[in-house]
């Protein structure tokens, strides 16, 4: 089954709008990947983590949102992010935000990305239908080694 789905490759002002129009995650991964809930019918919004993602040393799984936010409102290069123990590189730790249904909801492409848009303040990069079951067996199939952005990006028709 494919589902309306809208992306945003990751930036510094991705970030910062996120954490403006979306807030704290409402849970996060060991992964990297964050997740939010938003309106009615809920929209679910998922940051992707690279592929291969490796949790900088020393940060916690549940503090690396606010970690990254806070140092991107302060001002840090996003090449050079103090995170722990290292400096880390906000596209080493997501590519890209993805925005869908949650719980089976079928909504139309365009609304989806409308309603993301309204809600984010920013246009999405794509938006179409996506295989999220083909996504994500071939995920699982990798150990998590393939850019789950870079297979909705395929999907997306980009």
């Amino acid at each position: 089954m494919r589902i309306a789905t809208a992306v945003w490759r990751v930036s510094p002002e991705l970030v910062l709008a996120m954490n403006e129009h979306l807030g704290t995650p409402v849970d996060c991964y060991v992964n990297g990947s964050q997740t939010w809930f938003t309106g009615e019918p809920v929209l679910e919004w998922r940051l992707h983590p690279i592929a291969g993602y490796q949790a900088p040393a020393g940060v916690s799984p549940y503090d690396l949102w606010e970690l990254v936010v806070d140092a991107i409102a302060g001002g840090a290069e996003p090449h050079a992010l103090a995170l722990g123990s290292n400096s880390v590189a906000l596209g080493d730790l997501w590519e890209g935000l993805e925005c869908f249904p949650a719980y089976g909801d079928e909504l139309e492409p365009v609304t989806v990305a409308q309603r993301a848009r309204e809600m984010l303040g920013r246009d999405p990069d794509m938006s179409g239908l996506a295989d999220h079951d083909a996504i994500g067996d071939e995920w699982e199939r990798t150990g998590g080694s393939v850019s789950v952005f870079a297979l909705l990006s395929r999907e997306l028709g980009a």
